[in-house]
């Protein structure tokens, strides 16, 4: 399960996807970002406004999702402000995740995963969240490969 803006988590998530022969789940906001929406440099744009004040939940296309049938659960977001997407904090509260083990894997050029994870457990309905990590959008399967065994 991912959010991706601009497709880099979207890739992440894909290979992870494979690796695992998983379910592939996109989490998609009810009004699309554009790119004016996410001009990280524009403190009116709609990411900036969203980032700066944590109450903000952005509408899911689609709903909740039934979660019920999974005992592991990637979920995979891009880091904005050092942060999750608000976004990612509506799919969690909105979401039961049961005894599930939750997988955060976040996206980001420079940011580490810092608090996101935490974060979004806190929220969460449920689950078992085990620690998160970090990848660049060019992460290489073997990398991927290697992290995924260390969950096992």
């Amino acid at each position: 399960m991912y959010f991706s803006a601009t497709g880099t988590t979207r890739r992440v998530a894909q290979k992870i996807a494979a690796i695992e022969h998983a379910d592939l789940y996109e989490i998609v906001p009810e009004v699309p970002y554009s790119r004016e929406d996410l001009d990280f440099n524009d403190r009116n744009s709609r990411s900036s406004r969203e980032q700066n004040d944590s109450s903000i939940r952005p509408a899911i296309a689609g709903g909740p999702v039934d979660l019920s049938g999974y005992d592991r659960i990637f979920l995979g977001y891009p880091i904005w402000w050092r942060e999750e997407p608000r976004i990612m904090d509506t799919f969690v509260e909105s979401n039961a995740f049961g005894y599930a083990s939750v997988i955060p894997f976040c996206t980001s050029a420079s940011s580490g995963i810092g608090k996101s994870a935490e974060h979004l457990a806190v929220r969460a309905n449920g689950g078992d969240w085990l620690e998160g990590r970090r990848f660049g959008g060019g992460v290489s399967e073997e990398d991927l490969r290697r992290w995924m065994g260390e969950l096992r």
